[in-house]
């Protein structure tokens, strides 16, 4: 068991992903955590001990995105990119917690005896078993591994994997890494990574969600009655997303999969609008009840296959535009 006083708030406190330290290095993972009382943990120490699932204990009110990627085998940093090991880890906070905890959480618990600020991550408050503690699921552990635990709001039906989402709660990376037929649906809106990494399952906002809803989805669907903001769709591997409307950037270095659209969006390569068929009309009134003429309304957008060309100079000075192989 771990145990670390804090003086002050630090972000990513148990955070398997250090910040996304491959990407912008603004966190060293074996840097010591600072305003400790008394020890001297590194980052990477209270991350290792959940995933032996050894216990953390925190005195004092912890910083945003606690628990980021709690439970995944990172790829980035040498693992498969699913669940790793430490699957039943837990911490516990004797203090209030910041913004996005749970981001992208994909098992483990979170112990809280104070507040926890919005939004949250893909994360639900469950009926506590220890006293003087708030508990927090990962909403992935929770539907995919049927756990035990009962939420204290909102409502679950363990035996058709279904959630409803109706606690005006905004949540992040609602279902990451998910791998099993869910039917998650908010009544609301949604913060932002709906989706992320998401194989198997459908999420379905009623409302608007944030930036980068679908990124990187690999099979799954995302349902957005509103609008998406900017990035929706991005890296996308397999899947369907379908959205009301976008803020820009959709589909940007998607590899398949689907992006449907009720208004017109601005894509970034190589997505590109393409033709709308029959089958596609009949998954879109099915996924949003529209009727036959609605359903035409809508635009596709997937990886484009127009033929790419390069300008070539001539000897006389003019330009020859030929076709890249």
């Amino acid at each position: 068991m771990i145990h670390i006083e804090l003086l002050s708030r630090v972000d990513n406190l148990c955070d398997y992903t250090f910040n996304f330290c491959w990407h912008n290095r603004q966190l060293d993972p074996d840097a010591v955590i600072p305003h400790q009382n008394g020890t001297e943990c590194t980052y990477r120490d209270l991350t290792d001990a959940l995933k032996t699932e050894t216990e953390v204990h925190i005195k004092g009110d912890v910083g945003e995105r606690l628990a980021q990627g709690m439970g995944a085998d990172i790829r980035h940093l040498g693992g498969t990119g699913g669940i790793g090991t430490g699957t039943t880890s837990r911490i516990f906070v004797d203090g209030d917690v910041g913004a996005e905890a749970g981001l992208g959480m994909v098992a483990g618990a979170v112990y809280v005896s104070g507040r926890v600020e919005e939004p949250l991550g893909n994360i639900l408050e469950v009926r506590s078993d220890v006293a003087g503690y708030r508990k927090f699921a990962s909403i992935t552990d929770l539907l995919c591994n049927r756990r035990p635990e009962m939420p204290v709001s909102n409502s679950l039906d363990p035996a058709k994997l279904r959630l409803v989402l109706n606690d005006g709660i905004l949540r992040g990376t609602l279902c990451a890494r998910c791998d099993c037929p869910v039917d998650v649906l908010v009544e609301g809106d949604a913060h932002n990574g709906t989706g992320l990494l998401m194989r198997q399952g459908t999420v379905t906002v009623m409302g608007d969600a944030g930036m980068n809803t679908g990124a990187h989805l690999n099979g799954g669907t995302v349902v957005v009655r509103g609008v998406a903001g900017e990035f929706a769709g991005a890296y996308m591997k397999c899947g369907v997303l379908l959205v009301g409307g976008g803020m820009g950037y959709a589909g940007a270095d998607m590899a398949s999969g689907a992006i449907y659209s009720r208004k017109k969006i601005v894509t970034s390569p190589p997505a590109e609008k393409t033709r709308i068929t029959g089958a596609d009309m009949s998954l879109i009134r099915k996924l949003v009840g529209a009727g036959r003429f609605e359903s035409m309304r809508y635009s596709k957008y997937e990886v484009g296959t127009s033929e790419k060309y390069v300008a070539v100079p001539m000897r006389d000075g003019s330009l020859v535009m030929r076709r890249v192989d």
